[in-house]
């Protein structure tokens, strides 16, 4: 009997389990996180094919920066969730159309591009786009089961190479002959500029020749059957497909299903203000640290306001829906404790600057802002202020011999002993979030974290982090 309550305690339990862990077809979780706008085809025959056979899916990405910013991170994103669900992606460089500018979405002409700089930018994108997959495979391993050939399911290409050798009467004689003036007079990227004043040149008007070309190209090489791109690319993706159906095998309208080429587009994303996701204070946000600290990277995600940090939680990370559902209860029943925002950016940080960015941006955010020093990691907090101003390297003779009131004027904290007087008697000078209490205090060895570092503070804003040099 008591054999028989385990054997079912331990049934009940498979069953619970296997409920808590259903897959959700990727195509019903990419719809229920918010990253499809529009399938040119039926929702179901598209989730036909991507459970029928693995699919090979392709995204673009312009050079015109060296780097990516997160503005990219909705398509790159989505190619993350085929390559998590077993299918393969290709992220194309734009290394021949990046030299002439895409119009869809433009009001004005792009100025021509110079083309050591295309170049330039597109080596350093291709430098970019695998560190992004390398890091946000490593976050979604710490969170999901992932196969081992996972990595080989990746393939950055540049559309430079198959573009360059193609001569123009060869590109007319293969391409032109299949596309009518009429159809590439009606895609919206096209008809809105022709009614504006500035017009569009022939230079932009044959970009979706190219980009279409694209889709043609990896289709036959790489059997490449979806294309992924925002809202303003319908028209190039339909160009694409038309193609295809036109220069691809004869027997295209009788392949299976599985082998069918679809397209995708991706919401334009903005903030509940309207504001164009992606940009501080007029200036975007990017991935690479050199270009935005791993801190403002992060300070960026954790000032995302309530009505936007659920929509973002859904996109930006790969927490089950539910916990999210849950994450965002709790945070609308306390808002000032900003937990849905705390989690945006220690997810997405540790996503595209491993855990190591996180721990460095919380020291730093806790730090400036915050308190609890106590809680900090030594090498956390000094990796996080390097080459900053504000942590000094001292001899521990001088760190705990000298007052507190001539080290915060020594090290500019204060313009000088007087000013650092004044803010003692006010009772505005603190060491680890504690008040100096008189101008002739000194730190102790046991106010020194890990014996290695002290914090000095003036106010709420201006901070002296003081480290014992080795």
């Amino acid at each position: 009997m008591w054999v028989r309550r385990c054997i079912l305690r331990k049934v009940l339990l498979q069953r619970q389990f296997h409920a808590a862990t259903a897959v959700v077809p990727l195509l019903e979780d990419l719809q229920r996180r918010g990253f499809v706008q529009d399938i040119t085809r039926h929702d179901s025959v598209l989730g036909n094919a991507l459970e029928s056979k693995k699919q090979t899916i392709y995204a673009g990405v312009d050079p015109t920066a060296k780097s990516l910013h997160i503005g990219h991170l909705i398509p790159m994103l989505v190619l993350l969730h085929f390559q998590i669900h077993g299918h393969r992606v290709m992220p194309l460089i734009g290394g021949a159309t990046g030299r002439l500018g895409d119009p869809s979405g433009r009001l004005v002409e792009r100025q021509l591009a110079d083309i050591k700089q295309v170049d330039n930018n597109a080596d350093n994108l291709t430098a970019s786009i695998q560190s992004f997959f390398n890091r946000a495979l490593v976050y979604a391993s710490s969170r999901l089961s992932l196969d081992q050939d996972i990595h080989a399911r990746l393939s950055v290409v540049n559309n430079l190479e198959w573009h360059q050798p193609v001569t123009l009467l060869e590109f007319l004689h293969k391409v032109g002959a299949h596309v009518r003036i009429n159809t590439m007079l009606n895609r919206e990227s096209v008809s809105a500029r022709l009614s504006s004043q500035q017009g569009l040149s022939f230079t932009e008007f044959t970009y979706q020749l190219l980009q279409a070309y694209d889709f043609y190209h990896l289709n036959k090489h790489f059997g490449c059957t979806i294309q992924v791109g925002g809202s303003d690319q319908w028209g190039n993706i339909v160009a694409g497909l038309e193609l295809i159906g036109k220069l691809g095998d004869p027997l295209t309208s009788k392949r299976p299903l599985a082998n069918e080429a679809f397209g995708i587009t991706t919401p334009l994303l903005t903030t509940s203000s309207g504001e164009k996701f992606g940009k501080s204070a007029g200036n975007a946000v990017w991935l690479n640290p050199t270009l935005t600290s791993v801190f403002d990277f992060y300070q960026y995600f954790l000032k995302v306001t309530d009505a936007d940090v659920g929509k973002y939680l859904r996109l930006l990370t790969l927490m089950p829906l539910e916990e999210i559902e849950e994450l965002v209860t709790k945070h609308n029943a306390q808002p000032e404790k900003r937990l849905a925002q705390s989690r945006l950016a220690a997810e997405v940080t540790e996503m595209v600057h491993t855990k190591t960015g996180v721990a460095q941006a919380v020291a730093r955010t806790k730090l400036l802002f915050g308190s609890d020093y106590t809680s900090l990691k030594v090498e956390d907090v000094i990796m996080a202020f390097q080459d900053d101003p504000r942590l000094v390297k001292a001899t521990l003779h001088d760190i705990t011999k000298t007052p507190l009131s001539k080290l915060a004027a020594k090290y500019g904290l204060v313009s000088s002993n007087s000013a650092s007087r004044t803010l003692i008697s006010s009772r505005g000078l603190y060491l680890n979030d504690k008040t100096v209490k008189t101008a002739q205090d000194v730190i102790e060895l046991c106010d020194l974290q890990d014996q290695k570092i002290a914090i000095l503070r003036a106010g709420k804003g201006k901070i002296l982090i003081l480290v014992v040099s080795d």
